[in-house]
């Protein structure tokens, strides 16, 4: 068996930058813990603070709001695991805060899955024009259940419901069919669209959402049936898995340096055939502690009077866990986030075909962040430097790609932030028909806010010519560091 020693040096090197990242970010931890604790403390004459003061007069202003504070902070806790416990009492229910009727229940199809196509019914006040072209809504398979796209009130099916759309939800059970593979999700998927369509013959294609993990879903989706499918929008979703800052985004070297899919394996076979989802979530919070352990405890004390409902919600929705069969876990490992395949069109949607992202004939919107550290911007953009060789390319194919960056967002507010789907949201609802009439090539959408005291705030949006030179300016090193994780890909096979 060749070795290649520079690539093992490479690799070595990618370890050492990745503790690197993890010290820094425990040290930060360790740091924000003492800083706001410093904060709290601040003006407490205790022998354990060195020179603190409070004012003898302002001591019972201070300990009465430090007790209502604790009472009302620890009060929320114990709600939120009442919370879990009535949920799970229930089977983990959607986390959709919108009334819906189940149109097709994937237990009824030739191939079985435990996912199903809901309706979303409008709240009063607001009129659907059943005429005007539908959105799907499908939400991540990672960990948690459904619903992140429809939580509250401000939100991606909000909106959509808002413009007059009617709406669908993609929804799934916590338990897998037995046997149940990804390839037949994907069918039940292409069957929810047919429906959808039937349901409105005379409206343009369904605009079908996918966020995060349901972005590659998607886009299979439209790659295996491209007649079925509108305008596509994928938000942070991954889709060139080995893209990333060198030395940053250390989820994506986690399979190379743990030594492959094992882990997931054997997290299955511990599970007796099922892969719980809390094992995702758990690398999700490793990845920034001292918000996991500190942060976000603390701004729930210091803004109790306000902040309990929307911890609460949130709660809900990131602490119910639910399941894969170990087949499903075993293809999004080894073809996905190890093979990196899809991109270079490997995957067989059926014997004799691949998933062909060339095949896809919707416009395609890319919205990512900069400040997601799940999803970084190089994951989500670099497939299309993999899929076409130049804008040119993009433009002979007849397709539309319109990406949209933002600058700070985290990668959970790039589909649950209420001011995010108010924003980038509505005015992609806003611009979809206008996105359909543009001419073939890679376009950056700009959203800026008017000058002016409205409520809502008015936005000015541009569409503006890229090249893949463009897309390029994301990688600081031409993707030098994902050489490694080639080189890995190769020795294991």
């Amino acid at each position: 068996m060749q070795q290649n020693p520079d690539g093992i040096r490479r690799l070595m090197d990618l370890g050492s930058a990745l503790a690197k990242v993890y010290i820094e970010r425990l040290t930060g931890a360790f740091a924000t813990y003492t800083h706001h604790l410093k904060q709290s403390a601040d003006g407490v004459c205790l022998p354990f603070v060195i020179g603190a003061f409070i004012k003898p007069h302002e001591w019972d202003s201070y300990l009465a709001d430090s007790f209502r504070r604790s009472l009302l902070f620890w009060d929320t806790l114990r709600r939120r695991g009442d919370q879990w416990i009535a949920d799970e009492a229930e089977g983990k229910p959607t986390a959709l805060i919108f009334d819906h009727e189940v149109v097709v229940d994937g237990k009824s199809l030739p191939r079985r899955c435990n996912y199903s196509l809901l309706r979303i019914l409008p709240p009063p006040g607001i009129q659907i024009d059943e005429r005007k072209r539908p959105f799907v809504i499908l939400d991540p398979r990672a960990g948690h259940g459904p619903g992140n796209g429809g939580f509250k009130k401000e939100s991606e099916i909000g909106v959509a419901l808002a413009a007059g759309h009617p709406v669908y939800a993609v929804n799934f059970l916590r338990e897998p069919e037995l046997g149940q593979t990804i390839l037949d999700v994907c069918s039940a998927e292409a069957e929810f669209m047919r429906v959808v369509a039937a349901r409105h013959p005379g409206s343009p294609k369904p605009v079908v959402i996918g966020n995060c993990q349901a972005g590659w879903a998607v886009m299979m989706l439209a790659a295996s049936q491209p007649s079925l499918t509108g305008p596509i929008v994928i938000n942070g979703a991954p889709l060139s898995y080995w893209g990333g800052a060198d030395g940053k985004n250390p989820m994506r070297y986690a399979g190379g340096l743990l030594g492959g899919s094992w882990t997931a394996l054997l997290a299955s076979d511990l599970g007796c055939g099922w892969f719980d989802g809390a094992n995702l979530v758990s690398n999700f919070e490793s990845l920034n502690p001292a918000n996991t352990l500190w942060n976000k405890y603390y701004h729930l004390y210091s803004n109790v009077d306000t902040e309990i409902p929307r911890f609460l919600e949130f709660e809900r929705w990131w602490g119910g866990f639910y399941f894969m069969n170990e087949n499903e876990i075993r293809w999004i490992v080894n073809h996905l986030f190890l093979g990196n395949k899809l991109a270079r069109g490997e995957i067989k949607s059926a014997p004799g075909s691949v998933f062909n992202l060339k095949a896809i004939r919707s416009p395609i919107i890319v919205f990512a962040s900069k400040g997601d550290n799940i999803t970084p911007p190089q994951q989500a953009f670099n497939w299309i430097s993999d899929v076409y060789g130049s804008a040119e390319d993009i433009e002979a194919n007849a397709q539309v790609i319109v990406g949209l960056l933002h600058e700070n967002i985290g990668h959970l507010g790039i589909f649950v932030s209420g001011k995010v789907a108010a924003k980038e949201h509505a005015e992609i609802v806003e611009l979809l028909e206008h996105i359909e009439r543009l001419a073939p090539g890679l376009y950056e959408m700009k959203i800026t806010d008017e000058p002016g005291d409205e409520e809502p705030p008015e936005y000015h949006v541009t569409l503006e010519r890229r090249t893949l030179e463009n897309l390029g300016a994301l990688n600081k090193y031409h993707r030098l560091d994902e050489k490694p994780l080639r080189w890995w890909r190769t020795y294991r096979n």
